[in-house]
């Protein structure tokens, strides 16, 4: 592929080589004085400690895991420049925002691939606040799996009283030394997906989180592993769920137990004691047994000395509700390919394990498009009957569009919003929505190497 930039820069925008490493990318302004962007991220190689007897070459945004947190305001423009330091091609996909077509980051589907060298504007308005993250989606397996994953924060434009705490959650496949075992093992890949071996919270093992005393905590959990799902709890019943995937339940609820699969996010309200030096801690659960991933502390710092008492609801977004009874209903199944996979002329292996009505879409690079899934009429209201015609979990998102869990034959619910559903083995389960964002939007289990092994299509709404 030729080197070359992928949209027409203005004639002051900054040459790539002569950009800083910045978190938020005020570099430089216009005559006016109003930033050029909000934020410039590049994708770049570097190294980070994370096992405990050596270094890891990982892929970062910046250079650095974590990435930055970029935050936006509900309503309002954000404009971000991708620069691509990689040796090969990428994109950023801002995972559960409903923008337009052409920003959604998904090579030939959406837009080119940037090259090596090249860069992308993304500019987009946010429609609703809430915890979501940015991530490529080129040879995933690898460029997620080495460190690609940020938090995206859209926040309300009335900002409601929490104190933030960013829980990263995200697996490595390391050895003790910081080498690399293989990101994925296709006798892995046909199952639950290839597990990694160090567990991290914002890129440590088990950290300690210092959060203020005597505060409302909005604890915003993001699951930015390739395959993991974490079974996420406090073993306390202060503890509230207040967004799932980013849009706001009704009302607030007791935390239990919230499976959440890969790409999936938890908003959890908390208030922390009034008391110095207090630790909360956090578990992965295992059925009865809980797995500590991380814990916070209590330390000075407050806004306050009153001591707050409940937790509110958080704003709800403007999500359109489907008209159920003119709805048009549409299944899905997803289903096993088997082991056997067919090689190509030059004797590789071309791992096709799993299937969407009956079809598998494996090309990592997305450039051989398929027929789409359905084609939607915009404006229509659709029910996707879902049906995981399998003994594994598969967390199946949908770009571009925010909808309604229904209901579950697994498991009693209170319909909720999301972009991503989690359906355990075997599950059936209805979603509905209006298809009020005409393009072409990615329908894939986010299981990374479910994705990259046929588990993927899109529908296109026109």
């Amino acid at each position: 592929m030729k080197r070359r930039t992928l949209i027409k820069s203005s004639a002051t925008a900054l040459l790539a080589s002569s950009l800083p490493k910045l978190s938020l990318a005020m570099a430089s302004a216009d005559k006016s004085g109003k930033p050029r962007y909000d934020y410039i991220l590049t994708a770049e190689p570097a190294t980070a400690r994370l096992a405990k007897d050596g270094d890891s070459h990982i892929l970062g945004f910046n250079g650095q895991f974590p990435a930055p947190t970029i935050r936006a305001k509900q309503g309002q423009p954000l404009r971000v420049k991708f620069i691509n330091k990689l040796d090969e091609p990428s994109t950023i996909h801002w995972h559960g925002i409903r923008l337009d077509i052409a920003m959604d980051g998904v090579p030939y589907l959406t837009q080119a691939p940037v090259p090596a060298g090249g860069s992308f504007i993304y500019e987009f308005t946010c429609p609703d606040a809430g915890t979501f993250w940015y991530h490529p989606h080129m040879n995933s397996v690898e460029q997620l799996g080495k460190g690609l994953v940020g938090a995206l924060i859209v926040e309300e434009r009335d900002l409601p009283d929490y104190h933030d705490v960013i829980i990263g959650m995200k697996d490595w496949r390391l050895k003790a030394d910081g080498s690399y075992l293989p990101l994925s093992i296709p006798r892995e890949a046909a199952r639950a997906g290839t597990l990694g071996t160090l567990a991290t919270i914002n890129g440590s093992e088990k950290p300690v989180i210092d959060v203020p005393a005597g505060e409302r905590l909005r604890l915003r959990f993001l699951n930015l592993d390739n395959t993991r799902v974490y079974n996420l709890s406090l073993r306390n019943d202060e503890a509230k769920v207040i967004a799932i995937d980013g849009s706001p339940v009704a009302k607030p609820y007791t935390l239990e137990v919230h499976p959440t699969g890969a790409g999936m996010r938890l908003d959890v309200g908390l208030i922390s004691p009034n008391k110095l030096g207090v630790e909360i801690p956090i578990y992965d659960m295992k059925g009865r047994f809980g797995v500590e991933i991380c814990r916070l502390k209590t330390v000075a710092g407050g806004k306050t000395k009153a001591v707050k008492t409940g937790i509110p609801a958080l704003p709800a977004n403007p999500i359109p509700a489907p008209q159920l009874a003119a709805a048009e209903t549409l299944s899905f199944v997803f289903e096993w390919a088997g082991a056997l996979s067919p090689s190509n002329k030059d004797g590789q292996v071309d791992h096709s394990f799993w299937l969407i009505n009956r079809r598998a879409w494996n090309d990592h690079s997305h450039q051989n498009l398929p027929a789409p899934l359905a084609t939607l009429k915009l404006g229509q209201s659709y029910i996707f009957e879902l049906h995981n015609a399998t003994p594994h979990h598969h967390p199946i998102h949908l770009h571009g569009l925010i909808f309604t869990v229904l209901e579950s034959d697994k498991r009693e619910l209170t319909p909720y919003h999301t972009d991503t559903i989690l359906l355990e083995k075997n599950e059936r389960a209805k979603i509905a929505f209006v298809a009020d964002n005409p393009g072409r939007w990615m329908f894939h289990c986010h299981v990374i190497e479910h994705m990259q092994t046929g588990l993927m299509g899109y529908i296109t709404i026109a």
